[in-house]
């Protein structure tokens, strides 16, 4: 399964089967499998439109989703970021109005972030804004890299840089 034909398509039960698979490379799918879910549902939220009466907006369901997933994110990096040499944290967007603070997670193939009304937990990111807008694509990149297998370049165990095979 690639990344973005999962991504791009709406059926639930190939979408729980591509995160079972994620999730059997251990720590790095464990990463990526809320990686995932936390860019699918942002990108849906932008485009939804209705809701269910008395439950509340599509947009508004998939925004709770992806909060719920960013912080499924960063336990997951509590837990492994250290190991996978990803580096990731919390800093506020002075031009954001609603949604001022940004989880920003350094992945091997770039920097990817997320917006939010609210700070969550983990640390603060010491790090700049890479201004490239690019989080989808180095989100699928990376899980495509998971599903293929990477490893820690055991070389460079200042950086803990990740290598793709």
């Amino acid at each position: 399964m690639k990344a973005l034909d999962v991504f791009t398509g709406s059926e639930g039960a190939i979408t729980r089967a591509y995160y079972a698979a994620l999730e059997q490379h251990g720590a790095p799918g464990i990463v990526a499998v809320n990686l995932f879910r936390a860019q699918k549902c942002s990108t849906r939220a932008k485009k939804y439109r209705g809701g269910v009466r008395g439950v509340g907006s599509y947009r508004d369901m998939a925004y709770d989703r992806k909060a719920w997933s960013m912080g499924n994110l960063v336990k997951a990096l509590e837990e492994h970021g250290d190991a996978l040499g990803i580096a990731y944290g919390w800093k506020r967007d002075p031009l954001a109005l609603t949604n001022p603070w940004v989880l920003y997670v350094d992945l091997p193939n770039g920097q990817v972030s997320f917006h939010s009304p609210t700070r969550g937990e983990g640390p603060d990111y010491a790090g700049e804004w890479d201004a490239m807008r690019a989080s989808e694509e180095r989100i699928l990149a990376f899980c495509d890299g998971v599903m293929r297998g990477f490893r820690v370049d055991v070389t460079n165990h200042s950086t803990g840089e990740l290598k793709f095979l």
